[in-house]
């Protein structure tokens, strides 16, 4: 077997992959109807509606559940890896968020002018999530573990 034919056939894989993507686009199509235009790093980028990471590691726990069993090794090291990641999206990340857009706004004011070239780029402060966020990223991506398993 070929190693793309390794790569395609691996539902594991793939559910991931596909929650990741879906959830992208799905976040790009959010901003471009709240925000009424195109923005391409959305694409890529993380923070916002639905959380791709969710997606991402959700796909990857249910689909690995529905492949080896609950009671599996495999099940067990993607249910943990999916805990942090989505404890981390809501707490971490999302405080990181809001204390770059609190620097962003300390870095503007008149008083606090600097010369230095870096101090002008705005910090991201789209880096964290929701509960709700991360919520709608994880059922998302159990849908897709799910559509992908009976695909397969």
């Amino acid at each position: 077997m070929g190693v793309w034919q390794a790569i395609i056939s691996n539902q594991i894989l793939i559910s991931a992959v596909v929650g990741w993507t879906v959830a992208q686009v799905l976040k790009t199509l959010i901003d471009m109807a709240f925000n009424r235009s195109f923005r391409p790093e959305r694409l890529v980028g993380s923070g916002g509606m639905p959380s791709s990471h969710s997606a991402t590691v959700c796909a990857l726990t249910v689909a690995a559940g529905m492949k080896y069993g609950l009671e599996s090794f495999e099940f067990a090291v993607c249910f943990v890896l999916a805990s942090i990641v989505m404890y981390d999206a809501i707490g971490v990340r999302q405080e990181t968020g809001k204390q770059a857009k609190l620097l962003n706004l300390i870095v503007q004011q008149d008083w606090f002018k600097l010369d230095n070239q870096e101090v002008e780029k705005r910090l991201k402060e789209f880096v964290g999530h929701t509960p709700l966020q991360v919520f709608a990223g994880a059922v998302l991506g159990i849908l897709i573990a799910v559509l992908v398993g009976m695909a397969y």
